[in-house]
């Protein structure tokens, strides 16, 4: 009797385990790689804000589950050439040349779509100091600041703390390529003569640096970029300098001592894609060729992340979902597009187990 015990229960776990083992190939049947799908974790707010939002689509409306693989921007172009990442949802391709032109060249990695069109670069000021803000009580401080070579005759308004006879420049984040070119410019434009060249050590302290001036209404003059919270959430504007054109731009990069600096290039991002993963998943493809959005759209969506401590960024991308879907229905078939609105029509109390 007590053989034939053990020998039930040994079928019985090896059932069991047969349909442990059989669980993940059902939740994948209906995907077409059959697989996780992977995407690049790089280590900016607006690349969280596409793969979340990416991801939700593709759990949603094509039934594969999904992955990240949390990282900076090189270690994960190597990883989509390889094959270990399928997607990333922003490569900028200038600056990342060199790999990206090499991967292509190889056939490892391909552009299937434009991300955002529009990502912008500058010096920025904040509205108030140009036109004032009355529902704040701040007048106008600087009313003819237009271009950055008006900078020199506003350097008092943004004394520098530590070295009070000059303004202070913020600029890019130390090592950054930024806050080299942005170093020659202020040269350039005669701006270091009157202005200090402080360099925050990290994104962090620059956006913090941003955010406190503002909210003290404070007059400062910073570079910063988008699709940013910073841009969405503070009504900055963005001074003139001489138009973006290649030759200039190109001598500028190679050269300390150049005198005809231009302005940044609008940039033009794309989602990348290891060509392995493109040639096995066609609808998710045709999904990520149609996916659009712009710097104004992103930016806004990521200063909402910002309203709530307790946020993560797979809620700022259920939010896009629930209260956009006349921009996100266009990347999708009608049927995907039907599915995804229904999974995500009542929140549920498990919607933010994935970042």
């Amino acid at each position: 009797m007590q053989r034939i015990c053990l020998k039930v229960l040994a079928i019985l776990w090896f059932l069991a385990l047969a349909g442990c083992s059989q669980e993940p190939d059902a939740a994948l049947a209906d995907c077409e790689v059959g697989r996780p799908v992977v995407f690049a974790g790089l280590d900016w707010d607006s690349n969280a804000f596409h793969t979340a939002l990416a991801r939700i689509i593709i759990e949603k409306g094509f039934d594969c589950p999904t992955e990240v693989i949390p990282g900076t921007t090189i270690p994960l172009i190597a990883g989509l050439k390889r094959g270990d990442i399928d997607v990333m949802m922003e490569v900028w391709r200038d600056n990342i040349t060199k790999a990206w032109d090499e991967g292509v060249a190889r056939g490892e990695v391909a552009a299937v779509g434009v991300n955002f069109p529009d990502a912008v670069q500058g010096f920025f000021v904040p509205r108030y100091m140009i036109e004032g803000d009355p529902a704040r009580s701040i007048k106008a401080t600087a009313p003819d600041l237009k271009s950055v070579y008006d900078l020199p005759k506003y350097h008092a308004l943004m004394a520098d703390p530590e070295e009070p006879g000059k303004g202070r420049f913020y600029n890019c984040i130390l090592g950054w390529a930024c806050e080299q070119i942005n170093t020659k410019k202020l040269a350039a434009y005669g701006i270091w003569k009157s202005y200090t060249n402080f360099r925050p050590g990290t994104g962090a302290a620059l956006a913090s640096a941003i955010a406190s001036n503002y909210q003290r209404g404070k007059p400062f003059v910073a570079y910063y970029w988008g699709p940013t919270w910073i841009l969405g959430k503070y009504d900055l504007v963005r001074l003139e300098e001489p138009a973006y054109n290649a030759k200039d731009w190109q001598a500028m990069a190679e050269r300390d001592d150049y005198s005809h600096p231009v302005a940044y290039p609008l940039v033009q991002v794309v989602i990348g894609v290891n060509t392995k993963f493109k040639a096995k998943a066609p609808h998710i493809i045709k999904f990520l060729s149609h996916y659009h959005t712009t710097n104004a759209l992103v930016s806004a969506a990521l200063a909402s992340l910002r309203a709530k401590p307790d946020r993560r960024m797979r809620d700022v991308a259920l939010d896009f979902l629930r209260g956009k879907p006349e921009i996100w229905r266009a990347w999708l078939d009608p049927e995907i597009a039907d599915k995804v609105a229904a999974s995500i029509a009542k929140p549920r109390s498990d919607e933010g187990s994935a970042p």
